[in-house]
């Protein structure tokens, strides 16, 4: 693959030139009056506005390719990878799914070498020249199947890191580690054997258990969310002597930085206290109930569930500190369309259902409300049934 022309310096003053306009408009009035690829140089524009957000200075870097058809869907956030690189360090690291290097690159800025594997071969030399950009002479580049390339290796890593992709057609959910490629459940023993650590990153839609039940001497299970929304799950193993329990933990990226963790025996034998609402209402984040923490939670912070599987907690105390969104609850109310209009006028109200009669859309219809404004009516359903509750979110007492 001839990557020269990316290199151009009249290349690459076009794409920085044009970053914000519409590519579809570039093609249109450019054609026939450039020395270079335009369809090339319009690709560059567009995969960069579309990485804006997920990897911003990879997107404003000039000297970076980006392939033209790959999905930054599955790609790593630069917050995710910086946050999965932490206390990472050593002599040798790999990265069995090396795809657009975003992981890779991350993971290996503190060890001395790192092998970056991709199976796509046009894929892997546009990533080769990133990575030379970022950290010379760093990488080697191995063209191929990483599992077949681990095990034939006699190298020893420090870290081996893979990000196994669902296999299926179209949108078939998959819930088992072995129905992902590569497959790490059948290689595990021999990747074990390579390794004093091993880091998989796995799709937030995995079930927990069934992860843990196809690989038992996982050590910690991590739900990564960023802004309240689970991006990713991190399963790690270390070559410890000793067993240990395993831990889950849940950590939100968000303005401010928090994390949940327990142990899966501390889940099992917690119990729930249960009440009627109070005058707060706690939602907790959302990787925290990925994570399963259903008892743990209302345990560790002395709060009273709604219902069993409500998922919903109340305190008459402000929680400070706790990884949740806090209401104030102002009031229950009936769910008619007339009571509601009398209380909110204007028609405006956000609507959240957990474990409610109806989704939140079939109530938004029901009340007669739209999404706006700084109410709540929150849908659920307690001990005694199916209730309807107006909030307002809560500020730190």
């Amino acid at each position: 693959m001839d990557l020269t022309q990316y290199h151009r310096a009249d290349f690459q003053q076009f794409v920085q030139d044009h970053l914000t306009e519409d590519p579809a408009l570039l093609l249109f009035r450019y054609q026939g009056k450039t020395d270079f690829d335009l369809k090339a140089a319009v690709q560059q524009i567009s995969a960069r506005q579309k990485a804006t957000k997920k990897l911003p200075s990879w997107a404003s870097n000039p000297q970076l390719i980006f392939p033209a058809s790959i999905s930054l869907e599955q790609s790593s956030s630069e917050q995710t990878a910086e946050y999965k690189s932490r206390n990472r360090s050593g002599a040798l690291m790999i990265d069995l799914t090396g795809g657009f290097g975003v992981d890779s690159y991350f993971l290996s800025r503190d060890f001395e070498k790192a092998i970056y594997c991709e199976q796509q071969e046009e894929l892997a030399e546009i990533v080769e020249q990133n990575l030379e950009v970022f950290a010379p002479k760093k990488f080697e580049i191995v063209k191929g199947d990483g599992l077949a390339f681990l095990a034939k290796t006699d190298k020893h890593f420090e870290l081996i890191y893979a990000d196994p992709a669902r296999r299926g057609k179209g949108n078939q959910k998959l819930y088992k580690l072995q129905d992902c490629e590569p497959d790490v459940v059948s290689s595990w023993e021999m990747m074990k054997s390579k390794a004093d650590s091993i880091l998989l990153k796995v799709s937030p839609m995995l079930d927990i258990s069934q992860a843990i039940s196809e690989l038992p001497d996982i050590q910690k299970v991590q739900v990564i969310s960023v802004k309240n929304e689970v991006k990713e799950l991190l399963l790690h193993w270390k070559n410890e002597a000793t067993e240990i329990p395993v831990t889950i933990e849940a950590i939100d990226l968000g303005a401010k930085e928090s994390s949940f963790s327990f142990e899966l025996t501390e889940e099992v034998n917690s119990q729930s206290e249960y009440g009627e609402v109070e005058k707060y209402l706690v939602e907790p984040f959302s990787g925290v109930l990925k994570a399963g923490a259903f008892k743990t939670f209302g345990a560790r912070f002395e709060l009273k569930k709604l219902d069993s599987n409500s998922h919903l907690f109340t305190s008459s105390d402000f929680p400070k500190d706790i990884p949740a969104r806090i209401f104030n609850v102002i009031q229950e109310v009936t769910p008619k369309k007339g009571d509601i209009k009398k209380l909110f006028p204007t028609g405006k109200a956000n609507v959240i259902t957990r474990n409610y009669a109806s989704g939140s859309e079939v109530l938004k219809k029901k009340l007669g409300v739209k999404d706006g404004g700084d109410d709540f009516l929150i849908g659920t359903k307690t001990q005694n049934g199916f209730k309807v509750f107006w909030c307002k979110l809560a500020k730190s007492e």
